[in-house]
């Protein structure tokens, strides 16, 4: 059987609101989406200093209780800021550092994130850039203290190279 509709009942419903999909976002994703742009902004921002050996800014994103794998094995904060100070002051560290293939998870209370991506460093010699780049894949866990994102573990090693 065939329903007759009004004139006037189907330009209402033509115009009764619809839910799309960026309406029908809860509040918590438009945080989280916040959240996972201030991730991208500080691993970004962190590696530029890591690029210019800007040592006191770099050290500053990790936390105190900051723990690492390395292929060599796990390295302390203490340990590992002694010895990249040592190398900088001596002409070594970074001439660039790129990132790319960035991926960031965020928590949903958006205190907790995971990024991972790959890292190309140029490494400095004798204060000048050296002809190889260094291919890695990093993995940071960032977690927000006191309204700052802090790195709290790295997991840094070497990554495939581009085919």
């Amino acid at each position: 059987m065939l329903r007759s509709v009004s004139a006037a009942a189907f330009c209402a419903l033509l115009s009764a609101p619809v839910a799309t999909p960026s309406s029908a976002r809860s509040p918590h994703a438009d945080s989280r989406d916040a959240a996972e742009q201030g991730v991208r902004d500080f691993i970004l921002r962190y590696n530029g200093y890591y690029a210019a050996n800007d040592l006191d800014r770099y050290f500053a994103v990790f936390d105190p209780q900051l723990t690492q794998w390395w292929p060599e094995g796990r390295v302390d904060l203490k340990t590992y800021e002694t010895m990249w100070r040592k190398l900088v002051a001596g002409g070594g560290g970074t001439s660039n550092a790129v990132v790319t293939d960035l991926r960031v998870q965020v928590d949903p209370a958006g205190d907790a994130a995971v990024a991972t991506y790959i890292l190309e460093v140029t490494p400095r010699k004798d204060g000048k850039p050296e002809a190889t780049v260094e291919r890695n894949q990093e993995t940071d866990v960032l977690f927000k203290r006191r309204g700052e994102w802090k790195i709290v573990h790295v997991n840094y090693g070497p990554a495939k190279p581009q085919q």
